[in-house]
């Protein structure tokens, strides 16, 4: 592990490539208190990022360029692949050769906050090669087979995941597929630091995922109101 003594160059490559069956239509358009999922997601990520590419998929790349116009920080918007991890390669290929630091968000985890990304980073430059946020589970567990499975230590990972960018290049240069770029990396031998992550960070999956996010912006706005 390398801790930079320097400010790091930070990417992020934020995945907005699914095809939004479970929610019905395209959740990266989604309003959400007044401004679209996707967009959410890119501020966020541009407030620690000297750049950010954002992968779309190829029939809606137009449409994500609109919605982005104007926003600082957005380098590139390319087309996504036909899974996930291919959709993270189409990004990192657009990713310049000069990054220290990528990180990988789901375009459709609007509510991660700045702090969250600084907190990610921070750890990557003090020599993890790479970082998940994650929050303890909460609910009682079981297989699907009916067996309890102990809660204690198990953790439910979220984004925006950071690495050393090389690391990252090198796990992807197989060509390799897993549910998360953690995954990936790790079953290339490199071992995962996790960080705090944040509860309110919830992906948008179906409509009530977007619900209750826009419950959580409202009562954030109320309580910075009240104070």
């Amino acid at each position: 592990m390398t801790v930079r003594d320097h400010r790091a160059v930070v990417w992020s490559v934020v995945v907005a490539a699914g095809s939004g069956e479970r929610f019905g239509g395209d959740k990266q358009a989604a309003d959400l208190a007044g401004q679209p999922v996707v967009v959410r997601s890119v501020r966020a990520a541009a407030s620690v990022s000297d750049g950010v590419v954002v992968v779309a998929a190829a029939d809606r790349r137009s449409a994500v360029v609109d919605l982005l116009a104007g926003l600082d920080g957005v380098e590139a918007v390319v087309d996504g692949g036909s899974t996930r991890s291919a959709s993270v390669r189409c990004g990192l290929a657009a990713v310049p050769a000069d990054a220290e630091v990528v990180l990988v968000h789901d375009g459709a985890r609007p509510l991660a906050t700045p702090d969250l990304f600084r907190r990610v980073v921070g750890a990557v430059c003090l020599g993890a090669e790479a970082v998940v946020p994650g929050i303890p589970v909460a609910d009682s567990l079981r297989s699907a087979e009916g067996r309890v499975i102990e809660r204690d230590g198990v953790i439910t990972v979220q984004t925006p995941q950071g690495f050393a960018a090389e690391v990252l290049r090198r796990a992807h240069a197989d060509g390799g597929e897993a549910s998360d770029d953690a995954t990936l990396v790790e079953a290339a031998g490199v071992t995962v630091v996790v960080v705090e992550g944040e509860p309110a960070n919830l992906k948008v999956t179906r409509p009530i995922d977007l619900a209750l996010a826009a419950l959580e912006v409202t009562g954030s706005a109320e309580q910075s109101t009240d104070a």
